[in-house]
């Protein structure tokens, strides 16, 4: 599960990383950079239901902090 939840987190940085080079690279006047920011909006969705099935179906655990 932690292999999962850290090529989560490689995947939203690079696509991060990309719609700043493409921000800095087309001046704003491409639909690269949207689309960037899109797909990195989708990689945090993905994420968050993993992390919420997996809670339901038990791979992961409450740390029971209060």
């Amino acid at each position: 599960m932690k292999i999962l939840v850290a090529i989560a987190f490689i995947l939203i940085i690079g696509s991060l990383g990309s719609a700043l080079f493409y921000l800095m690279r087309d001046r704003g006047g491409s639909k690269r950079t949207v689309r960037a920011l899109a797909l990195r909006v989708g990689f945090s969705v993905l994420l968050f239901v993993l992390i919420l099935v997996a809670n339901r179906l038990g791979y992961i655990q409450p740390t029971g902090l209060h």
